[in-house]
């Protein structure tokens, strides 16, 4: 039997503001502890590895140097660099009659990451795909 014939039944319901209070207390608190870090803040010393040497035989590798000056060399001598297209066909000189040579750079920490990046470029333009770089050991 139902007694309550005249009373309508309430439907529960969600309260929403308690739990969007908690979910804005969080958020603050992650906000307030989280740090951003800056590019700036970096630390890098370059170029330092270490590691085994390969043991994988290699042909003639062509060694291009760049110091803090910009100033190149390709096997021991010095070559100038004026533009990607120039530099290419002194390393096309250099290769010889190899297809596709190593070509390995030995850039200074302090050079300009821009002049690592135009050899890099001018060995693609001269066909050359295989570049490896020279580090030295962390002291100990």
């Amino acid at each position: 039997m139902n007694f309550r014939r005249g009373r309508n039944r309430e439907e529960p319901e969600i309260n929403l503001i308690p739990m969007i209070d908690v979910l804005l207390v969080v958020l603050i608190f992650l906000m307030v502890t989280t740090s951003y870090g800056k590019f700036s803040e970096l630390q890098i010393n370059l170029p330092q590895a270490s590691g085994e040497d390969s043991k994988v035989p290699v042909s003639k590798p062509i060694n291009v140097a760049v110091d803090a000056s910009e100033h190149f060399a390709i096997n021991g001598s010095r070559a100038s660099f004026k533009d990607v297209n120039d530099f290419a066909q002194a390393l096309k000189k250099a290769a010889g009659d190899q297809t596709d040579p190593t070509i390995v750079i030995n850039a200074d920490a302090k050079a300009l990451h821009q002049s690592v990046i135009n050899i890099m470029e001018s060995a693609r333009v001269a066909g050359f795909g295989r570049i490896t770089f020279t580090t030295q050991s962390q002291s100990k």
